[in-house]
């Protein structure tokens, strides 16, 4: 009998709906004609055993058991899937051949590979595991899918970087959260004070950046634009470009900040005569945006349909148990060659499901091959794309609706033209001085005919002017000058795109500049599966709020990070975290190796927390303890939490 063990039900229906029928259905699995059985898991089954397991001393929290590192970790069934884990082992017991069918992640591989630990499986059937990765739950992708399996030994470093990081997660937060939750007792707060290496660098970014806009102080500066005329009469604007010689009068961007230097140069320059010093004129080409991953697509959603990162990830999900889109979890935007070949039928399906797009559709090349397809940017899964499944889209509800149709012009894109454009650029000598200016002329709209039109904009922003034909020594007069005062501006609120762009690209708040460039690769706080989760946390623990579309920390949230030391609610060591769970994935780095550096960082970081004997704890709420603490409970015993 061959046994394929599925990540969740959806996925399970899903493989055996292309297995031989008749079907009969069992508690828990599905058997086929064939004499395959397909069961699931539903989530993960086990789940991190409390300290006190380990150690009865540990119910008490004091900082002298601290730290506590398990010798032997143990996981145990969870109260609510005890059942499904009975059935799984009862199966194993006469499976001849296992199929682990977990979703095609890091997480998903651990899910099913820690259910076979579990229950014991021994190492010579554990070699013979093979490996199905799902990433569409249509037909014939599930059938391409079995023709293409794997062993699963191939995929153990996969698996052993999510277990690095499931183990790696307790051991910060149990630690981190006792020890400064002691320390928060004996200042004479009896809440939780709740640490995790992911969630709290998050919070730590929207408590800065609200800082940042309450400290800011406007100040004017001033720019000087000058009107230039050629001798056919042709006019435009050129912006003035300080010297060297202005810097003790500008600040560290570039900007003048005394109002007389601008007013001289005004005086300077009306109704004198330049030369045209420099002269660029380069086309240039946009190649159609990428596949969407869940992180690029979460984006563009929260900017186009007010969409949270929790909601996309949950429609998406719907949609992709709907078989209308490919596996939604993916941190990939390349295709698989081979799919190429499915190119019509899904601009086919598209067509037919959402009549918003069919004319462009209609204006699509399918034999067009964008750089989407790319095996070698594709390794377990691809970008989230639609399926070849034609349904009526207009029987589901409107964020449905929306959020396939940008998949689906996502997708559409990639069978159209480059955008190309001719740019413009200027360099006027004028009294001394430089003067600049820009323009960009679409010469072939391309890919961006299919998306809404965005208001024009040309690299000089204050009027989206188009330049003159203009040669090298071309002498201009300048016919008028203008002074524009200007207010600098405070740093805007994070929403949830620019705080998901944030927690993708975190390299740009790491303060560690030997590690930033290593990191703009492998950065990111969490993972395409868990980011949506942990601000959704941040929001249930009311730490954040939201105000219009802005995102705030609140009260609680701002005394907490005061409360924590500052390195604990900095990026820089979970962004360190990634790059080197991202090593173990492609065997550059190994489990004792980034154990042993934690637990040593750990006994540093509480080091430094008994020394201070004590935290500030102004400001923060009564919290109770048992309310708060099975909330916690929960978060830490899922290896997905952060």
């Amino acid at each position: 009998m061959r046994l394929i063990i599925a990540e969740k039900p959806s996925l399970g229906r899903a493989i055996a709906d292309v297995l031989p029928r008749p079907h009969k259905r069992q508690d828990g699995y599905i058997e086929t004609a064939s004499g395959d059985v397909v069961t699931w898991c539903i989530g993960h089954l086990l789940e991190q055993v409390e300290p006190e397991q380990y150690d009865p001393a540990f119910k008490q929290w004091r900082f002298e058991h601290l730290p506590i590192v398990p010798q032997q970790w143990q996981l145990q069934p969870r109260k609510n899937t005890r059942s499904q884990l009975s059935v799984i082992r009862k199966l194993l017991k006469t499976a001849d051949v296992i199929v682990h069918a977990g979703d095609p992640d890091r997480e998903g591989q651990l899910l099913v590979d820690e259910v076979l630990d579990y229950l014991k499986l021994s190492p010579t059937r554990r070699k013979s595991v093979r490996r199905l990765l799902v990433n569409d739950l249509n037909g014939p992708a599930v059938k391409k899918a079995f023709d293409r399996m794997q062993s699963n030994s191939d995929f153990v470093p996969l698996s052993v970087s999510a277990l690095t990081r499931s183990r790696a997660d307790w051991l910060y937060g149990i630690n981190l959260t006792r020890a400064y939750t002691v320390l928060g007792k004996k200042a004479g707060y009896g809440g939780l004070l709740s640490v995790g290496r992911v969630q709290t660098p998050v919070l730590g970014l929207v408590v800065r950046r609200d800082e940042d806009i309450a400290d800011f102080q406007p100040k004017p500066y001033f720019e000087v634009f000058a009107l230039l005329v050629t001798d056919q009469g042709e006019c435009f604007k050129a912006k003035w470009q300080p010297s060297e010689a202005c810097q003790p009068w500008m600040d560290d961007e570039g900007r003048v900040l005394d109002r007389r230097l601008a007013e001289n140069v005004v005086s300077r320059i009306q109704g004198k005569e330049g030369t045209v010093s420099k002269l660029e004129n380069k086309t240039g080409k946009e190649s159609p945006p990428l596949p969407y991953s869940l992180s690029a697509l979460q984006i563009d959603a929260a900017k186009q349909l007010r969409m949270s990162a929790k909601e996309v990830l949950d429609v998406c999900q719907k949609l992709y148990e709907q078989k209308l889109v490919t596996y939604p979890r993916s941190d990939c935007r390349y295709l698989p060659v081979e799919h190429f070949r499915e190119a019509p039928e899904v601009l086919g399906a598209i067509r037919s499901n959402d009549e918003k797009l069919a004319s462009a559709v209609d204006g699509a090349l399918p034999d067009r091959k964008s750089k989407a397809w790319n095996d070698s940017k594709v390794s377990a899964h691809h970008g989230i794309i639609p399926t070849t499944r034609r349904t009526d889209l207009y029987k589901m509800g409107d964020r449905e609706r929306n959020l396939y149709g940008l998949i689906a012009r996502q997708y559409v894109a990639q069978f159209y033209p480059d955008h190309r454009f001719l740019a413009r650029k200027v360099s006027v000598t004028l009294e001394g001085g430089q003067f600049t200016a820009s323009s960009r002329e679409v010469q072939e709209e391309g890919w961006k005919a299919i998306f809404p039109r965005k208001p024009s904009v040309s690299e000089d922003k204050e009027d989206g002017q188009r330049l003159p034909e203009l040669h090298r020594g071309q002498a201009l007069l300048c016919k008028d000058a203008d002074l524009a005062e200007k207010q600098t501006q405070p740093p805007r609120p994070f929403t949830d795109a620019t705080l998901l762009s944030a927690m993708t690209g975190i390299a740009r708040y790491v303060k560690d500049t030997g590690i930033r460039k290593v990191l703009k690769e492998t950065d990111g706080l969490g993972t395409e599966a868990t980011r949506a989760g942990i601000i959704e946390l941040l929001f249930n623990r009311k730490y954040l709020t939201r105000q219009g579309k802005n995102i705030h920390a609140t009260e609680t949230g701002k005394a907490l990070i005061k409360a924590l030391p500052e390195p604990v609610s900095r990026p820089d060591m979970t962004a360190r975290w990634e790059a080197s769970l991202n090593q173990i994935v492609e065997k550059k780095g190994s489990y004792q190796t980034f154990m042993s550096e934690l637990e040593q960082h750990l006994v540093q970081l509480l080091r430094e927390a008994g020394h201070s004997g004590t935290i500030n704890v102004q400001g923060l709420p009564p919290v109770s303890p048992n309310r708060f603490k099975k909330k916690t409970r929960r978060r830490k015993n899922s290896p997905r939490a952060s």
